[in-house]
């Protein structure tokens, strides 16, 4: 279904008014200002010396979430390296609106975590299930609720890879109580702080999910001169989105974007530059936005992503921020125009300066004189364009592309890649723009396997 009848999600958030627009782009705009979050780090840390307080970063760990593994193999390695006093923490998976298809994440989570273990160097038991054994997970929780911080740091690692392989562990005199009061906290915790993941770093109103992340903590920590060995690289890099010199012209890369995401926005154009790089066939199957697809949201979750998407936007040296989102109306006018640029070979363009007016310079696209700006800088006839805007030939084609990323390859998020080739490889289907990378080396090991 392109659209569903009934929408959780309120007609407010899923069409808003343009003084609603307004309302969101500038709440969540402070939330991406580089000056404001500057300033909210120097008056923490300002704070934290006046009284005299270490470095403390508190870490949520949950058991049968695989992203905890792969952050259980690297916390204790970080408690060393930086001059930090680390509080953990036990936590359940909080689900709910925060983290809706609650069994399709788990399923997803444990294919990403073993996909990217390898090139982080850490382990994912290959016999490892979608979670482990409630009883195995219970052990687990009696071993780790009865340590102190010192103690959890020197076994998690362990723990957690014997629950992975389903082995209870010893634990000490810890009672039932003991678990579900350290499990209580913790979650009681995390959603003081206003967060709903495992795997997830807090230190100083910032939040680091897992191993994906935690190089912008250490970034941090080493500005403030907390690194023991700062001549050392960071614990876990992450790797460069790289096909120079491949010939990819065996692979097929489908990539489903949409207009209303910020990971999106950041990650369109250097998909498209790894696209030409590569010589990959290429197939652009945009999808409407989460919010238009029914995935509920919450305020929590969208100053999370749009935070983190500013973070990483900074990082990278993209454009991000000054926004107007074109959720509802402006998305389905937006998309009624693709399969008319297509034809002329400019969807890709279309949807490139589309996502750069949304997202990086203001321009609402609920208003004509920005939409039909959008258009002319995609080298696009508006005049020819006005008689498709509002036309439905798109809906069938996006209702199609949604099929395939939800049904065929059980993702529901954005940006979506599926890669595919050479024969007798299984294709790589991955969700996020922090897998673009993933994407690349795919691409390089699978192209040099076509011409072996």
């Amino acid at each position: 279904m392109l659209e569903p009848e009934n929408n959780p999600n309120p007609p407010g958030i899923v069409d808003p008014s343009p003084f609603r627009r307004l309302l969101m782009a500038r709440y969540l705009s402070r939330i991406a200002s580089t000056k404001q979050i500057q300033k909210n780090k120097a008056k923490f840390e300002n704070k934290r010396l006046a009284q005299k307080r270490p470095h403390v970063v508190e870490y949520f760990h949950q058991l049968d979430d695989p992203y905890s593994h792969l952050t259980a193999q690297v916390v204790a390695r970080f408690a060393e390296r930086y001059d930090v006093e680390i509080i953990p923490h036990l936590i359940r998976a909080r689900g709910g609106r925060n983290q809706p298809e609650k069994e399709k994440l788990a399923s997803w989570a444990r294919r990403d975590a073993a996909c990217i273990a390898p090139h982080y160097g850490l382990r994912f038991p290959e016999v490892a299930g979608v979670v482990p054994k409630p009883e195995v997970q219970h052990s687990a929780t009696l071993a780790l609720a009865g340590l102190d911080s010192d103690g959890f740091l020197s076994e998690i690692e362990r723990i957690s890879t014997d629950l992975w392989f389903d082995e209870e562990a010893a634990h000490s005199e810890s009672s039932n109580a003991d678990a579900i009061e350290a499990l209580d906290k913790g979650s009681a915790r995390l959603a003081e702080l206003g967060h709903y993941s495992g795997a997830t770093f807090y230190y100083g109103g910032e939040w680091y999910w897992g191993v994906d992340r935690l190089f912008h903590l250490e970034q941090r920590l080493r500005e403030l001169g907390a690194c023991e060995v700062p001549q050392e690289p960071y614990i876990v890099s992450r790797p460069d989105i790289d096909v120079t010199g491949v010939d990819a012209s065996g692979l097929e890369l489908h990539f489903y974007p949409s207009l209303n995401s910020p990971y999106t926005s950041i990650i369109y154009d250097r998909t498209i530059a790894l696209v030409d790089a590569c010589n990959i066939k290429f197939h652009h199957k945009p999808v409407l936005p989460m919010i238009m697809r029914g995935v509920p949201a919450t305020r929590a979750k969208a100053k999370y992503i749009f935070f983190d998407t500013k973070r990483e936007a900074d990082f990278f040296g993209v454009p991000f921020g000054n926004h107007v989102s074109p959720i509802g109306t402006p998305t389905r006018l937006a998309y009624s125009l693709l399969p008319w640029a297509a034809l002329q070979g400019k969807d890709r363009q279309l949807l490139s300066t589309l996502l750069r007016h949304a997202w990086a310079q203001g321009r609402g696209l609920h208003r004509t004189s920005n939409m039909k700006r959008a258009v002319q800088e995609a080298g696009l006839d508006w005049n020819e364009a006005q008689k498709r805007l509002g036309s439905d030939e798109w809906k069938e084609i996006v209702e199609r592309n949604q099929d395939e990323m939800v049904e065929e390859m059980g993702l529901w998020g954005v940006p979506s890649y599926r890669l595919t080739g050479p024969d007798g490889e299984p294709d790589l289907e991955v969700w996020g723009q922090d897998r673009l990378w993933l994407v690349a080396a795919e691409i390089r090991r699978r192209a040099e396997l076509s011409t072996n």
